[in-house]
């Protein structure tokens, strides 16, 4: 574990037996160890995320897969660079 790294994300909401949320881990790239409790309201965990990272230099875009492990447990793997989409051209921004 990395001192100073916050590990989840907590909105108040209980995740128990009745299937009412999940629980969610990320691994790999920025997000590596971040645990995320979704409350059931917010639907199924999405199969994709996108990771954006803006700064001064040009953007940094990390994709996240679902693995689902039960009906309230899943892990999201950062998307090896070899299996991402090729990037269009670059759009000059004004």
């Amino acid at each position: 574990m990395r001192e100073g790294t916050e590990l989840y994300e907590h909105d108040g909401t209980e995740v128990g037996d009745g299937g009412d949320g999940a629980v969610l881990l990320f691994v790999g790239g920025p997000l590596d160890g971040r645990v995320e409790i979704r409350a059931a309201r917010h639907g199924e965990p999405l199969p994709t995320i996108t990771h954006v990272h803006l700064h001064d230099g040009p953007k940094v875009v990390h994709r996240y897969d679902l693995e689902s492990l039960t009906d309230q447990a899943g892990v999201y793997h950062l998307r090896s660079r070899a299996s991402q989409p090729v990037r269009d051209e670059p759009v000059a921004e004004s």
